[in-house]
């Protein structure tokens, strides 16, 4: 059941929040999660343009691109264990520790990539250290996306819930335009070869300072109200994946399938479109960064809409219109990405892009309202990371291949699949909210009756009704002044 202090609805701040307080830990969800995604987002681009020929090379070039995109996927299995491993520290220990220990760890991950030999100097070594590296990447980030989310979203007031979360999920466009930002500079300024044999590595080492950074703005946080007050009431669980496996596996298997149509349309029309764009369609590298990078604001735009739109109705009505567009994404994926068309393809991404906003900002403030404070963390972590597997991990080395084998119609049929499953989950969730709605509600009436004794069937029987005009009490009634009294009854005691 979706926890009610996560959706409680208002429309205005609390006049005892700390302003200067809030503006860091909004800053922090914002600033870390950039650089998480930025470090995230530079693999993802680097193996759809360089890493195939560099670490996995071979005759046909869509078997390098394969083989680039299978290491990228290495990093989502690592997702689930790292969202354990810090959900635990997270849910224990506390938020803000387990998030700077998130954030030094891609930045050691992501530092080290740029400092690798390439298969032509030290053989299969080369792909393995590779693999090592991306598989430490994917534990950090397992632990970064919750812990940012949880951060803003338990420092919100009434109301504002969905708009504080979504800093967490701003942080992917903005690390994206980082990411290929950078890449298309360094295609412009540099040569192929100059590119090929050290450029691709700049990104990577550029990796340090911004984690520094990002250290820096979340040293002097203080753990969240929620989480304190969650301490204060009972003893941490001593094993929170245990607890939440046991008590919570309905929304960890909501959560898991909520997630899908978030991790598969993002990594389809990024990762998979810049790689079929570039080698396929025969785009010219700094040609298709600069499209992609046009069509990322509208993501960051529906993010901030999609939020808003939230805080004034229920999260899972917004995150179902996100569903649609990437069904719709789905549809359009085969005659506009395949269309020949520069601008065609543009609007496809913008659209798909716009569609992701509306399928990724809620779940901030949708999937942590699954699970109560004492394993928020854990439960969260778990949910996005599974659902990150299903959704992202083999995304782009799907795509590619039924692209290969089967062409863009089958992509455009996988995509709207992972739309269809989300909107099954979220529709599944609104409906047990509901009905918990309605269950919490019958409980408290009851209670209300049991404390006042009033009982219905004594008030409505016809010895009860004579013997008040006996007394003088009344003379004709009627059933509805009955019913007026009924509820004046209930007013006063509830």
């Amino acid at each position: 059941m979706i926890d009610s202090a996560i959706l409680t609805p208002a429309r205005s701040f609390h006049p005892s929040i700390d302003r200067p307080m809030t503006v860091r830990v909004l800053l922090s969800s914002l600033i870390g999660t950039s650089v998480e995604f930025y470090d995230f987002y530079i693999y993802a681009t680097a193996a759809s343009l360089i890493f195939g020929p560099l670490f996995f090379p071979a005759s046909v070039s869509s078997l390098e691109l394969i083989g680039a995109y299978a290491s990228f996927g290495i990093a989502f299995i690592a997702r689930p264990l790292g969202g354990a491993v810090f959900g635990h520290f997270g849910d224990r220990v506390g938020r803000k520790t387990t998030l700077m220990a998130s954030l030094l760890m891609m930045g050691i991950s992501t530092a080290a990539i740029g400092l690798l030999p390439t298969y032509a100097v030290v053989g299969w070594l080369a792909p393995l250290l590779l693999c090592m590296l991306r598989f430490g990447q994917g534990l950090a980030l397992g632990g970064e996306w919750t812990g940012a989310v949880l951060l803003a979203l338990e420092n919100a007031p009434p109301g504002w819930k969905a708009r504080f979360a979504m800093f967490a999920p701003l942080g992917a466009p903005i690390g994206f335009v980082l990411a290929n930002g950078l890449f298309l500079c360094l295609t412009l300024a540099l040569s192929p070869e100059q590119f090929v044999d050290w450029g691709w590595r700049v990104p990577f080492l550029a990796s340090a300072p911004l984690v520094v950074m990002g250290l820096w703005v979340r040293f002097n946080l203080v753990e969240t109200p929620e989480f304190q007050e969650a301490m204060a009431e009972a003893q941490p669980a001593n094993v929170p994946l245990v607890e939440v496996l046991r008590d919570h596996m309905g929304a960890v298997v909501a959560g898991v399938f909520g997630v899908v149509a978030c991790f598969s349309l993002y990594y389809t029309v990024t990762a998979f479109a810049l790689g079929y764009g570039t080698s396929t369609l025969g785009y010219s590298r700094p040609t298709f960064l600069m499209v992609e990078l046009g069509a990322i604001g509208f993501m960051a735009v529906a993010i901030v809409l999609a939020c808003w739109l939230s805080d004034r109705m229920e999260p899972e009505r917004v995150l179902i219109y996100g569903c649609f567009g990437t069904i719709v994404s789905g549809i359009a994926l085969s005659p506009m990405l395949g269309s020949g068309s520069l601008f065609v393809i543009f609007l496809f991404l913008a659209f798909s892009l716009f569609s992701m906003g509306f399928v990724n900002g809620p779940l901030g403030a949708w999937l942590p309202g699954l699970f109560p404070a004492r394993v928020r963390y854990t439960g969260t972590s778990i949910a996005f990371n599974i659902g990150g597997i299903i959704g992202g991990a083999f995304s782009p080395v799907a795509a590619q291949a039924l692209a290969d084998y089967s062409g863009l119609v089958a992509v455009g049929f996988y995509l709207a699949i992972t739309g269809g499953m989300s909107w099954v989950a979220f529709d599944a969730s609104a409906r047990r909210r509901t009905l918990g709605a309605l269950a919490q509600s019958e409980k408290r009436y009851r209670s209300i009756f049991e404390q006042s004794h009033v009982s219905l069937v004594r008030l409505n029987s016809p010895n009860y009704i004579n013997a008040l005009k006996n007394c003088g009490m009344i003379g004709s009634i009627s059933p509805h002044f009955l019913c007026r009294i009924l509820a004046l009854v209930v007013n006063a005691h509830s």
